[in-house]
């Protein structure tokens, strides 16, 4: 049986996700317009970096509950590093959807907002309704997905 577009590229995230180098939660994203992929990531230290599978997690160390302090984590979300690859390669998302593992987080999610992305389709949940709230807000479509 052929798979749904959504089943297509949320599947695409699952691989996509294990390139991650996050000690913690592996997530990938997908950033896709007209059933094209445009740019995909994953969590992990930037580009040149020693990784958390290398330097370990502080976050880990220090007993911070998913969703908290993001400013202590030395690597960058799955949905951060798909908009970036997208601008650094000059490819344009306006319009697009992103498909990612996990619920963004509201960082994230303000990015996506200001980046025009017009649908999230989503995995796993993420305790961070701030971020629901806003592109809710920002008349942004979300999808949670279900396998």
């Amino acid at each position: 049986m052929r798979p749904s577009w959504d089943e297509y590229f949320m599947d695409i995230t699952k691989v996509v996700a294990s390139r991650s180098t996050c000690m913690r939660r592996k997530v990938g994203a997908v950033l896709v317009k007209d059933n094209h992929i445009l740019a995909s990531g994953y969590n992990g230290a930037p580009a040149g970096m020693q990784h958390c599978l290398e330097v370990g997690c502080l976050r880990e160390e220090k007993g911070i509950p998913s969703g908290q302090r993001h400013e202590l984590c030395r690597g960058l979300h799955a949905e951060q590093n798909a908009l970036i690859q997208a601008a650094v390669h000059g490819v344009s998302i306006k319009d697009a959807t992103i498909y990612t593992t996990t619920q963004p987080c509201v960082l994230c999610a303000k990015m996506m907002i200001n980046a025009n992305i017009k649908k999230v389709v989503f995995a796993g949940a993420y305790p961070d309704q701030m971020s629901l709230q806003m592109f809710k807000e920002a008349g942004v479509e979300l999808l949670q997905y279900k396998y």
